[in-house]
């Protein structure tokens, strides 16, 4: 090989070595991009502590001691017509408390059930009470009327007697006896009318 041949091809080979080199990473956009990446974790850590808190919050609000046995715990509703009731003045009737809201998408299907128990029932000493949970007060109207519900409902205020009764979510349904004890309770929708008259065979007042 020629002097001048070796010397090209040593060119050519120093040449490849300095463009393999790699680029130097400039110190200061290195620390700037863990930074961003810290900053990101930090804030992603503080929205799970939130979320947490949160749902922690949520159960603690509805927390209670249990679904009740023996006598019901008493309530007061102010229902959407206007009318005060309360549970312990309507001792010697049968009472079924129903806990819906309007949201509840399977409290659509019993609505209509329990309102035509209703209007069967209602001379018979069987009272219907719905209790609205956690819902707004015009949805709540509008879901009424939707469906043609007649009988007393009124917003169940701070979810207290949603906790006195234990409730975990909607529908639910409490059986009251003439004696003001629970006799029975349903979870989840009542889906058939058969279904709805065995409860009512467990309240019905001796005299009807």
């Amino acid at each position: 090989m020629s002097e001048q041949a070796a010397a090209e091809n040593s060119a050519g080979t120093g040449n490849a070595e300095i463009s393999a080199t790699p680029a130097k990473v400039n110190p200061a956009s290195e620390k700037m991009a863990q930074r961003t990446t810290l900053w990101r974790i930090a804030i992603f850590g503080v929205l799970l502590v939130f979320i947490a808190f949160l749902a922690v919050g949520l159960r603690n609000q509805n927390r209670s001691a249990g679904r009740p046995t023996g006598i019901a715990p008493d309530f007061q509703v102010t229902t959407f017509d206007g009318e005060v009731m309360r549970l312990s003045e309507l001792r010697g009737k049968g009472v079924v408390i129903n806990f819906w809201a309007s949201w509840c998408v399977p409290c659509r299907t019993e609505a209509p059930i329990l309102e035509d128990f209703w209007k069967r029932e209602k001379d018979q000493g069987i009272i219907f009470v719905g209790m609205d949970y956690l819902d707004q007060d015009h949805k709540a109207k509008e879901f009424l009327n939707e469906f043609g519900i007649t009988y007393p409902n009124g917003p169940d205020l701070q979810s207290d007697a949603a906790r006195n009764y234990g409730i975990t979510g909607v529908p639910e349904t409490f059986f009251i006896g003439p004696d003001g004890t629970v006799k029975a309770n349903k979870i989840g929708e009542i889906r058939t009318d058969a279904e709805l008259n065995d409860f009512l065979n467990l309240i019905r007042p001796s005299s009807s």
